[in-house]
């Protein structure tokens, strides 16, 4: 059962509203037949018992090159249009696509394909965002190629990840979702931006 969060304008940027909901559709497979075929099983052999006390979790739902991700919401300050401007910083690493003014706070600009090992297409259309994201230590902007949909989910349908998950996606992920039939893997903010912190030197 998912419990959908609706969105609203609020000038530059987008929030959750308690209001109605609206549906956002996108197409492609995102993730591998192996872990969608888990997750399904997973959900298919579990009884439907729903529980009112079930703790529910919020997450940022979006995608990044073929694959879609989520972040809980408590990470995720603000969602931003992608067409901001964001200006070009000389010496930066190759990952840091430059930095932003946001309300007379300059934050910066990373493109996590490369730390994810994703194909990045360099283009920014109408369907890419900013996710404006604090952890422990540190908080930027984090490019993504689009915004999927902010929902509110019972903890339980999070499942523990797969030993078929690609290597190098196992210090991010905390979990795997099934969400419209694809596979969502939940990544750990803190530990996204210590491993492109340790790449950056």
């Amino acid at each position: 059962m998912l419990m959908r969060c609706a969105w609203q304008q609020t000038g530059r940027c987008i929030r959750p509203s308690t209001r109605g909901a609206i549906r956002l559709s996108w197409a492609g497979t995102v993730m591998t037949e192996t872990l969608e075929g888990i997750l399904a099983a997973r959900q298919a052999s579990a009884e439907e018992i729903v529980d009112v006390d079930e703790p529910v979790i919020k997450l940022v739902i979006f995608s990044l090159g073929e694959r879609d991700f989520a972040f809980p919401g408590e990470a995720v300050g603000e969602v931003l249009p992608g067409t901001e401007p964001v200006y070009f910083v000389p010496g930066m690493p190759p990952a840091v696509e430059g930095v932003m003014n946001v309300r007379g706070d300059i934050e910066s600009v990373i493109r996590l394909h490369n730390l994810l090992q994703l194909n990045d297409p360099g283009d920014i259309t109408r369907h890419s965002a900013i996710l404006l994201a604090k952890g422990k230590k540190m908080h930027s902007g984090l490019r993504i190629d689009r915004l999927l949909d902010v929902v509110d989910i019972p903890a339980s349908q999070i499942q523990p990840p797969p030993e078929s998950l690609p290597e190098h996606l196992h210090q991010y992920v905390t979990g795997l979702l099934q969400f419209k039939q694809h596979a969502i893997a939940v990544l750990d903010l803190d530990s996204v931006f210590s491993a492109w912190q340790g790449e950056s030197g």
